[in-house]
């Protein structure tokens, strides 16, 4: 076995709601730790799933083509740069293994998503971590200042999980002209759809320009649909046929590409979604001005926060039924933004921890 394997520390799923409800003795838990989505998802895939009949004896689309031409037409890319994961961690996860060997260094902007570095340890690779900015966000003068001649990967989370902090395409067009062309820059926007402060701020258009840079999407977060596992690259064509060799064959099943695809027809409901979300996120910030509490401006579904005992804050929420993400960056909480309800009872709650 790998000694990279053996000193990785395994992750913890969170206790299932329902034990977590009989544990504790509420009626109700909530769960804003994992940056769902709080509105569910398209109620045409549920319609989709009543009335579509699915053969479980025969293997799924491997080339999931009718879902890729969608994603292709949608997004306005060709085909051949997409590459479908199980989530994007499969995704990442079939990076790493492509491009990576022993001794490489993987460059990320710290605190930032850990699958990033576990998965480059996997590899044998070795992460090299730059702080964020005080306000969040990446230092890209302190990145190109950490890259090496071992350096062969560049994550950017953007916006950031978990700090929720946008990047803007000039920002990051200036950084990566200036990355060796050998370096992979790597562009997760996950939450890409929930930023409000550029009006078209995703970077597809960069694996056109540049070799060596790829952008990843998800279909968990806005549109819901984190129970069916599907996330995508968008490659450069000739770094995508590398990936396409090493990936799995029938790894997306049908349902899921059936889900996927039904739901990215569904605009309207990706619009109110990110509409109710970006009206509870403004009142978030709001509260956290009027009572003197840090926070990272947010452009995501979520919120980073620094609080006094932040241990027992989370402690305090979990036992009046509100899950929230700690342990991200000691003293902070990130906390997924709810539905307007829930996120005025956790406010309420929050008071009562200050004063």
């Amino acid at each position: 076995m790998k000694k990279s394997i053996k000193d990785l520390k395994p992750y913890v799923p969170e206790e299932p709601l329902d034990d977590l409800k009989k544990r504790l003795h509420l009626d109700r838990v909530v769960r804003l730790s994992a940056n769902e989505n709080p509105y569910g998802t398209s109620p045409k895939v549920a319609e989709m799933l009543q009335t579509k009949l699915f053969e479980s004896n025969r293997y799924p689309d491997g080339g999931a083509v009718e879902l890729r031409n969608a994603v292709s037409d949608f997004y306005g890319v060709k085909s051949e740069q997409l590459v479908f994961g199980v989530g994007l961690d499969e995704i990442i996860g079939l990076l790493n293994r492509t491009f990576l060997t022993d001794g490489d260094e993987v460059l990320v902007s710290v605190p930032t998503f850990s699958e990033y570095m576990i998965n480059a340890e996997v590899e044998q690779a070795v992460p090299v971590s730059v702080p964020t900015l005080d306000n969040g966000h990446i230092d890209f003068a302190g990145m190109q200042a950490a890259i090496t001649d071992k350096t062969k990967m560049i994550w950017i989370c953007n916006p950031n999980n978990p700090t929720g902090t946008y990047e803007t395409k000039a920002d990051i067009m200036a950084f990566v002209k200036e990355v060796p062309s050998n370096v992979l820059v790597i562009i997760d926007e996950a939450y890409l759809e929930y930023v409000t402060d550029e009006s078209e701020p995703s970077s597809l258009v960069l694996p056109s320009q540049f070799d060596n840079v790829i952008v990843l999407k998800t279909f968990s977060k806005v549109y819901g649909l984190a129970n069916f596992r599907v996330g995508f690259g968008i490659f450069p064509v000739q770094l995508a046929s590398y990936m396409e060799s090493v990936r799995p064959p029938y790894n997306l099943n049908t349902v899921s590409q059936d889900a996927a695809l039904t739901g990215l027809k569904d605009q309207e409901f990706v619009r109110e979604t990110v509409d109710k979300t970006v009206g509870e996120r403004d009142k978030w910030e709001e509260f956290f001005k009027q009572n003197g509490i840090k926070f990272y401006h947010s452009q995501t579904n979520f919120i980073f926060f620094e609080i006094d005992d932040a241990d027992d804050v989370a402690n305090y929420l979990l036992n009046h039924g509100f899950i929230v993400r700690n342990g991200l960056r000691d003293g902070w909480l990130r906390l997924t933004i709810g539905e307007p309800e829930d996120n005025q009872r956790i406010q309420q709650l929050l008071l009562e921890t200050i004063k």
